[in-house]
């Protein structure tokens, strides 16, 4: 009777599982062709070892209108663009004023997701090397990642691919179950009591529930080690150099921190507790009235800065994703007299704006759940749906 229930338990399973890869997508690979035949031949492969459709030029045929309009279209067709960028511009179009990449790139920008691959150890020439800048510094929608041979190439856009199925998987049957862990890791807020500068709390939950570290795996110094030196000199940098840190074991979790400033929290099940002082952000120290205001840049700074210091953790911990959802929370703790204004408003009115008279109910925590691959793929977005969630509270 177990054998049976336990089949039957296996094909659930196995049919779940199957349905979630079964959408069929169809991606432009969008590079040069001359010379970069290797590397196409490279994202082919990986987009149909998927079992994805790819959409490439060469394959086009004969066609009643021009090459670029067939590729254009072919971008407007497509689901998702793969987008390999080497040391050459191509020729510049007479009618666009930009190479054919360069179009199909503008097309794709803000109405397809794209995955954009830069070729390493090549010198780009003048306009390639503006236009590599140009989409590097594009944040919406984008996932960039740098190769240097073709059979890198492959696996990168394999990867991806596969992680940007799983960001746009179905979400997990007990999303409540894991928002509300997120929530009850967050320390209770101190607003009118809170005199201190003001600080953003993200807890960050993996589901399905279960331990990814060991307690001696926790414990290990390599462990502490590193998530000291990504919080120092990774792309997103929580600690400030010319502090030092305290680190030790609270509990279950491992902690580092550096006083009245940033601090890292990690349990045996992967959970990530970041506290980040929001002066922390490139805007540095406030003067005038925004020392009595929250400035909405810096909080948005603070949960981009967060949520990719825990995209690159969980990689770390558990690069087979055992954990396939997330659960963000975040809240601010700040005197409750504080204001709330962007950049543009300080900048406008340096010395004027309007503080709170404090008083208000409190309110709770902002809250999102998504697939795991989302903090890769869509960090942007989780960041300004948790800024608005926290904004509006503040100024409720």
């Amino acid at each position: 009777m177990r054998t049976v229930a336990a089949w039957h338990t296996a094909n659930v399973f196995l049919s779940s599982f199957k349905s979630l890869f079964e959408e069929h997508m169809k991606i432009f690979v969008s590079s040069l062709i001359a010379g970069f035949e290797p590397l196409r031949s490279a994202a082919r492969s990986a987009i149909q070892l998927l079992r994805h459709e790819p959409v490439m030029a060469e394959d086009f045929g004969a066609r009643a209108t021009s090459p670029q309009l067939a590729c254009l279209q072919g971008v407007r067709d497509s689901d998702l663009v793969v987008l390999i960028l080497g040391d050459r511009y191509g020729n510049v179009q007479g009618t666009s004023g930009v190479s054919p990449t360069h179009e199909e790139y503008l097309e794709a920008r803000g109405k397809k997701p794209v995955l954009m691959f830069v070729q390493e150890g090549v010198e780009c020439d003048e306009q390639q090397a503006k236009f590599v800048s140009q989409a590097q510094s594009w944040q919406q929608g984008h996932f960039r990642a740098g190769f240097k041979t073709a059979d890198e190439l492959k696996d990168l856009v394999t990867r991806a691919v596969h992680d940007y199925q799983l960001a746009n998987a179905a979400g997990p049957l007990d999303a409540a179950a894991l928002s509300k862990t997120a929530a009850e890791l967050l320390p209770e807020a101190r607003r009118n009591s809170y005199s201190g500068s003001p600080m953003l709390h993200v807890a960050i939950v993996g589901g399905p529930f279960q331990r990814i570290l060991r307690p001696a795996e926790l414990e290990a110094p390599a462990l502490a080690d590193s998530l000291h030196q990504q919080a120092l000199f990774g792309e997103a940098r929580l600690f400030t150099r010319s502090k030092g840190i305290n680190s030790g074991i609270e509990g279950s979790a491992l902690f580092l921190e550096q006083e009245r400033g940033a601090r890292i929290q990690l349990d045996e099940r992967g959970a990530l507790l970041l506290r980040l002082p929001l002066e922390h952000a490139e805007n540095g120290p406030r003067h005038g009235f925004g020392m009595f205001a929250l400035i909405e840049d810096d909080v948005i700074q603070g949960l981009r800065l967060t949520i990719a210091y825990g995209a690159s953790t969980l990689d770390r911990i558990d690069s087979t994703q055992r954990l396939t959802h997330i659960a963000l929370a975040a809240r601010i703790e700040a005197s409750e007299h504080l204001g709330w204004r962007t950049q543009a408003e300080q900048d406008a009115s340096p010395n004027s704006g309007t503080m709170r008279m404090g008083g208000a109910q409190e309110q709770p925590p902002a809250e999102v759940v998504r697939p795991r691959a989302a903090l890769r793929f869509e960090a942007h977005v989780l960041a300004e749906d948790l800024m608005v969630s926290l904004r509006r509270q503040w100024k409720n």
